[in-house]
C-alpha cells in the first residue's frame, strides 16, 4: 500500500512538472474516454484540428506534424507512413546534435493549411524527423531536464551581473536529452557574451544556445495581470505578435495617453488591435470630421464621437459651452443642406443629448462611450 502511494505521488509530481513548465493540463488516461496523453485546451500553443471529424479531407494521408515545445516555440516534423501519431502524445524528434521531446499539437489534413498560413512549403522545405514516441526513459531525463531550468536561469543571471553584462537572462530550456540548452535574454543594446558561453559550459557541461528575444516575448514568458484583471494575452493564448501604432488609438477615439495606452513590456498594447477593423468599417459611413455644420445661430465644430452608438458631438464656435450629441442620420442631412446652400435653424432641434464642456478640457480628454 506505501508502495502504491509513492507511485501515486510521484505520478503527481511529474504531471506537476510537465504541467508547469509545458502548459500541459493531465487527464486520467486509464479511462476510456480519455485515450490521449494530456488536454490540449490550456496551452497557448494547443492547436484546435477542426477537420479532425471530416472524412473527405484534402488527401488521405499528411506525414507531417505539428510538435510543440516550451513557451513560443512549435515546429513541423516529418513522420514515417507506418506510425501513427495522436494529437498530446510525447515524441521524440530529431535535434542538433541529438534528440528533443516535444508534444504533438496538430496532425491530418489541417496541418497543409497550417503550413501555408505560416509560409512553410512542404515541397522545399526540409523537416526534422520524429524518430519514434517518448520511451518511459526519454520522459524521465526529460523531467530531470525540466528540473534544471529554474536552477540554471538563476545561476546563469548571477554569472551574467558577475561580468558585467548588460541582459537579462528571462528563460532556460532544457532539450530532452540534456545535451542543450537556449538561454533567452532580452538587451537593449549588442552585448559580447563569449565569456558567458564559457562559463555556462564548464558550470553545466552542455552545448549552449543564446537567443535575444524582444520585450513582447519577453512578458510572454514572465507573464503577469493586465490592467484588465486577466492574465496577459501573450501569456496566456497569443503565440505571434503584429505591429500595433498609435494609429490604432486615434481610430478608435482613445486619448493619446502613454501611460495607459502601453503594456507590461512597455509597448502599445495588443489589444488596441483587437477592435482595429470594427472601427475602421464603421467610421466608413461618418463625414470628415474637419466638416463645419452651418447653421442660422452660427457655425459649429465637430469635438467626439461615439462610433458604435453612431453620434456625434458639435459645438458651436462662438459659444463654445456646450456640446450636442447629434445622430449621425441627421447630420448627413445638414451636411446635404449645407452642400445645396441651405442652413438649419439650429443644431438643438437635431441633437439628442447636451452636455456642458468644463473650460478646462481638451479634446484627448474625451473617450467613446463604450471605452469609458
Amino acid at each position: 500500500m506505501e508502495e502504491t502511494t509513492k507511485d501515486i505521488s510521484a505520478e503527481a509530481e511529474k504531471k506537476e512538472y510537465i504541467s508547469s513548465a509545458r502548459g500541459c493540463c493531465f487527464v486520467d488516461t486509464a479511462h476510456p474516454s480519455n485515450p490521449t496523453v494530456n488536454q490540449q485546451n490550456c496551452c497557448k500553443l494547443s492547436t484546435f484540428n477542426w477537420l479532425r471529424d471530416y472524412s473527405d479531407t484534402i488527401t488521405s494521408k499528411i506525414n507531417i506534424a505539428e510538435i510543440r515545445f516550451k513557451n513560443g516555440r512549435k515546429g513541423f516534423f516529418s513522420f514515417q507512413q507506418e506510425m501513427t501519431l495522436k494529437e498530446g502524445e510525447l515524441v521524440a524528434v530529431e535535434a542538433q546534435p541529438g534528440h528533443d521531446i516535444g508534444i504533438v499539437s496538430l496532425i491530418g489534413d489541417a496541418v497543409n493549411l497550417q503550413m501555408k498560413r505560416k509560409g512553410v512549403n512542404p515541397e522545399t522545405t526540409e523537416f526534422n524527423k520524429v524518430y519514434r514516441h517518448a520511451r518511459s526513459t526519454d520522459i524521465e531525463k526529460w523531467f530531470d531536464a525540466m528540473k534544471m531550468e529554474d536552477t540554471i536561469m538563476h545561476k546563469t543571471r548571477v554569472f551574467a551581473i558577475d561580468f558585467g553584462l548588460q541582459m537579462k537572462i528571462n528563460d532556460v530550456e532544457y532539450q530532452g536529452d540534456k545535451t542543450k540548452a537556449i538561454f533567452y535574454y532580452t538587451a537593449e543594446e549588442r552585448v559580447d557574451f563569449r565569456q558567458l558561453i564559457k562559463k555556462l559550459a564548464e558550470a553545466f557541461r552542455i552545448r549552449i544556445e543564446m537567443k535575444q528575444i524582444g520585450v513582447r516575448q519577453e512578458a510572454a514568458k514572465l507573464g503577469g495581470i493586465g490592467p484588465c484583471g486577466r492574465e496577459l494575452c501573450c501569456a496566456s493564448w497569443m503565440s505571434s505578435f503584429s505591429s500595433v501604432s498609435t494609429n490604432s488609438a486615434r481610430v478608435q477615439q482613445l486619448s493619446l495617453n502613454p501611460q495607459k495606452l502601453a503594456g507590461q513590456c512597455g509597448k502599445l498594447k495588443c489589444c488596441l488591435n483587437y477592435e482595429l477593423d470594427s472601427y475602421t468599417d464603421a467610421l466608413k459611413e461618418f463625414p470628415d470630421t474637419k466638416t463645419v455644420l452651418k447653421t442660422k445661430k452660427g457655425t459649429a465644430s465637430y469635438y467626439k464621437t461615439d462610433v458604435f452608438k453612431k453620434l456625434m458631438w458639435y459645438s458651436y464656435d462662438e459659444e463654445g459651452g456646450s456640446l450636442l450629441a447629434i445622430p449621425l442620420d441627421e447630420i448627413k442631412k445638414i451636411v446635404q443642406l449645407n452642400k445645396k446652400g441651405k442652413l438649419v435653424d439650429d443644431l438643438e432641434t437635431y441633437a439628442e443629448d447636451q452636455e456642458q464642456k468644463s473650460s478646462g478640457e481638451t479634446d484627448d480628454d474625451f473617450h467613446v462611450a463604450s471605452y469609458q
